[in-house]
């Protein structure tokens, strides 16, 4: 069973990285079940294992931690919800693409609770919405905003960091970094598309639409001591 632990207050990234490890071990030792964390951070930036100096304009605004995960900058804060997902591949067949195409599936059916069609492209990480109620670009296409990020890691074929969805975040707080080096679109969140979704409302869509994706069976809730 998968163990669902959930966090109150916002946790400072680096007591985020030393629990991840030491699961993560526990895990690929047989002596702790998986885990998926969902929590909140305070305001900061990551960089990923492709991060480009470059995509970091405002190196100042927040802190910046080196994540070790693939991928390059992203933002976390207040009114993102960020699921660490420490899962156990040996278990549930050794496959990357199938793993982080299952972690989209899982984003996109949870957004399509509250009537958000996620979107998946191709050369753009993560998941994506179109924008009718903001202008088309030049070619008549409509706008594409980023609405979840996605970055993994594996040790010993045991997952971790995971997913982020935007809830109701300070979007200015992306303008600090190019997210995901992606120039060329912008970012939103479930609020800033006009619903009122609370982060109670996307943890449950979070762990009803598991099951369907994953296979487990119910999920056991905790809170960490």
């Amino acid at each position: 069973m998968v163990e669902w632990i959930h966090a109150d207050a916002p946790v400072p990234y680096d007591t985020a990285l030393a629990f991840m490890e030491a699961r993560v071990a526990a895990i690929a030792a047989g002596t702790a079940p998986e885990a998926i964390w969902l929590l909140e951070h305070p305001p900061l930036y990551t960089a990923g294992n492709s991060a480009k100096r470059e995509d970091l304009p405002d190196p100042d605004r927040f802190p910046v931690y080196d994540a070790g995960r693939g991928g390059q900058y992203t933002y976390h804060g207040p009114g993102q919800r960020v699921a660490y997902v420490m899962l156990d591949l040996n278990k549930r067949g050794r496959d990357v693409r199938r793993f982080v195409c299952n972690l989209e599936k899982w984003v996109i059916a949870a957004l399509a609770e509250f009537n958000v069609t996620g979107l998946i492209r191709d050369g753009r990480v993560g998941v994506w919405v179109q924008r009718p109620d903001q202008p088309r670009s030049a070619d008549g296409a409509l706008r594409e905003d980023k609405i979840a990020a996605i970055g993994v890691k594996l040790r010993r074929w045991v997952s971790f960091h995971g997913i982020s969805i935007n809830v109701e975040p300070d979007l200015s707080h992306f303008t600090g970094i190019v997210p995901c080096g992606i120039r060329d679109h912008g970012v939103t969140s479930l609020v800033d598309l006009g619903l009122p979704v609370t982060m109670a409302d996307l943890d449950s869509a979070l762990i009803h639409k598991f099951e369907g994706v994953f296979g487990d069976t119910e999920p056991k809730v905790v809170k960490p001591s």
